[in-house]
């Protein structure tokens, strides 16, 4: 990227993103509490907690996998060093990816 157009993107567009889904989420809390809507009931704790249970074991599995394939492709193939920062963002896409996929799944289900 240009050095300009990052630096645009970066103190302008990126912060004014952040303080709008903020700003939205807010509100749309705020609307939540006026019409009675419930933020938490006892279904949706269980749901919650179910869905961060299955999406840890998911993702402690992924990055075990994950070191194992590293450390056997750098020690017996020659596989290049990736870094931490791509093992970083695939292991935190997997562990938040998982947990919101499963919590949709679990509140559509119904009886748990």
């Amino acid at each position: 990227m240009d050095g300009f157009l990052w630096l645009v993107v970066m103190y302008l567009v990126i912060p004014a993103l952040l303080l709008l889904i903020g700003a939205w989420g807010i509100w749309r809390r705020l609307q939540d509490k006026k019409s009675g809507f419930p933020a938490q009931d006892e279904r949706t704790l269980k749901i919650t907690g179910k869905a961060a249970t299955y999406a840890l074991y998911v993702g402690s599995y992924f990055m075990i996998a994950l070191l194992l394939m590293l450390i056997v492709g750098q020690e017996f193939f020659g596989l290049p060093d990736f870094g931490a920062g791509p093992v970083l963002i695939a292991s935190l896409l997997v562990f938040s990816v998982t947990f919101l996929v499963l919590r949709w799944y679990l509140e559509r289900k119904g009886d748990l």
